[in-house]
């Protein structure tokens, strides 16, 4: 096989199986090259992904070790894409009943749920997630994106459960833009024990449905390794939630003239791009 070939077939690979270890002799089976023509293939495929900002080849040392692929989205691509994502939201055709956006076309948009998935995979590259939550339904797409980029499990809490999942666990929380008591659960089997999970829902008010979230991780023994939005309403009534980050900020709505005003949110200051 041609060193062009091999390139190709092993940048399909590694982008296929992200924060995976690979062995060498892996590819050097695969591929039935030596080892020192795979590390120079290697070192071709690093300095490509690092120049474009697509993403860290990481190699680790040692008879168990090998190569692993990070994707990452480097801050200039971050930056350009919040500004236009926030003007994109600006369009005041998106207003809705209760001070609420619509965002479905977004988050039925591929193409900006590759980037954003990249872009939240990046912020919690290093923070050891085991799993993705949100709740249904307009959530899932984001946090099966993100999934996608750290390779780990979505789960997906329901505010009613099927008979098909089986035992759940449930969680009452305060529902901030509805201003009363509601319940969250999650099959038994949809989330290990002990899981540091990243808490992500397409749009935040209050809080409310985030913090029943963090309740819900709670009654599985896991830990947060963060909770994040895509857009947050700062314009509404004092947070239920603290720690958290949004990649849209929405400050103001005005029906009557027709007015969104939208700026990137906190996510870019609270990520370390550098560390790549």
């Amino acid at each position: 096989m041609k060193r062009s070939e091999r390139l190709v077939d092993m940048t399909k690979y590694l982008m296929e199986r992200p924060h995976t270890l690979i062995a060498l002799p892996f590819f050097a089976k695969r591929y039935g090259a030596a080892k020192s023509s795979i590390s120079e293939d290697l070192a071709i495929l690093k300095h490509t992904l690092a120049s474009n900002q697509d993403g860290v080849l990481e190699t680790v040392a040692g008879a168990a070790g090998g190569v692993r692929y990070i994707p990452f989205l480097g801050q200039k691509h971050a930056e350009k894409y919040l500004s236009d994502l926030s003007s994109r939201i600006e369009d005041p055709s998106r207003i809705l009943a209760g001070g609420f956006v619509y965002l479905s076309d977004i988050l039925g948009d591929t193409q900006d749920l590759r980037r954003i998935g990249e872009l939240i995979a990046t912020r919690y590259a290093y923070e050891d997630v085991d799993a993705v939550m949100t709740v249904e339904t307009k959530g899932i797409a984001l946090a099966q994106a993100i999934a996608r980029y750290l390779n780990v499990p979505f789960v997906t809490a329901r505010k009613r459960s099927k008979v098909t999942e089986g035992a759940t666990v449930s969680v009452n929380y305060i529902s901030s833009s509805l201003s009363r008591v509601s319940k969250m659960e999650l099959p038994t089997r949809a989330l290990k024990k002990g899981s540091k999970v990243l808490i992500v829902d397409d749009f935040m008010k209050g809080g409310g449905t985030l913090t029943g979230m963090e309740e819900l991780v709670k009654e599985f023994d896991g830990t947060i390794a963060g909770v994040c939005v895509l857009c947050e309403a700062d314009f509404d009534k004092e947070k239920l939630i603290n720690n958290y980050l949004s990649l849209v900020k929405i400050s103001k709505i005005d029906t009557e003239k027709k007015l969104i005003l939208a700026e990137p949110g906190n996510f870019l200051d609270e990520t370390d791009f550098d560390r790549f």
